[in-house]
């Protein structure tokens, strides 16, 4: 392969997204028409924090094996074939050490199979409890809008705990001549934006491109989780297209997807600085495609970098229903208060701390109790019925006395006493496994990259 730190800087440079996420799958003619494109680099992010605290907390995957194979199958082989380097940010879907490790092993296995030969860069993005503790000590956190100050005690019930690199630990790994780029927890456009920034081309523009591409052709219309774009990088400007003729960019599609995940239109943050947006422009070009110009990199003067982190919280169980009785449904506030009330009363007869919660789609199953709807004119009502407890144990007698109770209730002007939730799954109840909860969604301020540990490895004929 053509080693990374060896690629001259470009006239215009070229990044292939196949994905919106590593193992969401792309289509093959999409790819070959990105690779027919000659791009310079092959990116993608592997993560989010979309799914949920579980997977960081329980150090899971929460997308296939099988899935991100296929994905990094087709993507290793044709960059060692073609010399082009590949960048996963956030691998293994949270981006903590088991992560970056199941992901690895996917890597090494596909070399092995394919006697594939290159140099692998991991980059850990994990953190120290002990290192998060001194920083918190010293004043060097920060609550994010919204969030509770951190605690010494939250930090030591989290698991596994992570920050998001920007660039720069990947552009330390391209220029140690790795050929493949496995990142930890990353700030989602960092992957793209390395090798750009490496090469000298614009923070901003390199940083902004990276924010549409991060989710490929999601940013499209009609948009896709499962489909490959090109970003191609100027000295002034950006210009984004798809790679399937069903798709297009449109200055509408890629402004909206600039706010994605963001609260403010024109700042958007990440390590070290802020995008500015003020003065951006949308411009649409012929075939689909859109040139974007204008993006401002304002580096804050010290550099922060976000902390994320979970932490058990008990076990859960769940139970899923639904009710098409028309009386249940114009009672269902007062049903739900009343079976509350029972459950309470039996479970502190048997020393269960257990809380309850009643989900009821159709009212407020999304937005929960406070933004339901008053007055529900749903003819059927998802019940969706969850207990969490110390034990699973616990839970599961939690969980089955709501269920039973909500069952069988006999409210005013019932007709049928046969049931009064329909089950789509038997059994009725599902034993959840451990529940976490966010534990960090912090600031912390950092003097050096020194955390973020790259390991380098040469792997030839698929022997690391």
């Amino acid at each position: 392969m053509h080693k990374p730190s060896s690629i001259r800087s470009p006239k215009e440079l070229r990044i292939l997204a196949p994905t919106a996420i590593l193992g969401y799958g792309f289509p093959v003619e999409s790819f070959k028409r990105g690779l027919s494109r000659r791009p310079h680099v092959i990116a993608v992010d592997a993560g989010s924090t979309d799914p949920g605290p579980y997977y960081l907390g329980s150090g899971k995957p929460f997308v296939n094996r099988d899935c991100v194979k296929r994905d990094l199958e087709m993507m290793l082989n044709a960059s060692v074939k073609a010399g082009i380097p590949v960048i996963i940010g956030t691998a293994g879907g949270s981006g903590a050490r088991p992560h970056l490790q199941w992901c690895q092993d996917i890597v090494l296995e596909i070399a092995r199979e394919g006697k594939l030969s290159f140099r692998l860069g991991c980059v850990r993005a994990d953190v120290t409890k002990s290192r998060v503790l001194r920083q918190l000590e010293a004043g060097n956190i920060q609550a994010l809008q919204c969030v509770d100050k951190l605690t010494a005690e939250a930090v030591r019930a989290s698991t596994n705990i992570v920050a998001q690199m920007g660039p720069e630990p990947l552009i330390t790994a391209l220029r140690e001549g790795c050929d493949v780029v496995l990142a930890g927890r990353c700030y989602d456009p960092a992957c793209f934006a390395a090798l750009p920034i490496m090469l000298g081309y614009d923070q901003a523009l390199s940083l902004h491109m990276g924010k549409i591409l991060e989710c490929a052709a999601i940013a499209a219309t009609p948009g896709s989780g499962a489909d490959c774009v090109l970003g191609t990088l100027r000295g002034d400007a950006f210009i984004l297209e798809t790679l399937s003729p069903h798709r297009r960019f449109t200055p509408q599609s890629t402004a909206a997807h600039t706010l994605y995940e963001k609260s403010d239109p024109y700042h958007l943050p990440g390590p070290g600085g802020e995008i500015d947006l003020t003065h951006c422009k949308f411009r649409s070009l012929k075939g689909g495609k859109v040139e974007v110009r204008g993006s401002i990199f304002v580096p804050t003067d010290d550099y922060w970098v976000k902390l994320e982190a979970a932490r058990p919280i008990g076990f859960r169980s769940v139970s899923i229903a639904g009710t098409r009785d028309p009386i249940m449904i114009s009672r269902i506030d007062q049903i739900v208060s009343s079976v509350d009330q029972q459950v309470r009363a039996s479970l502190a007869s048997m020393s269960n701390d257990a809380k309850i919660h009643y989900h009821i789609y159709g009212k407020h199953g999304v937005m929960g109790p406070g933004r339901e709807v008053h007055k529900t004119a749903a003819h059927e009502l998802g019940v969706v019925i969850e207990a969490l407890a110390g034990t699973q144990e616990q839970a599961d007698a939690a969980l089955a006395l709501a269920r039973s109770f909500m069952l069988h209730y006999g409210y005013p002007g019932r007709i049928s006493t046969a049931g009064n939730l329909a089950f789509p799954f038997s059994p009725s109840d599902i034993s959840a496994g451990r529940a976490y909860e966010f534990s960090i969604y912090h600031l912390m301020k950092i003097n050096s990259q020194d955390m973020f540990k790259i390991d380098v490895s040469d792997v030839k004929r698929g022997r690391a």
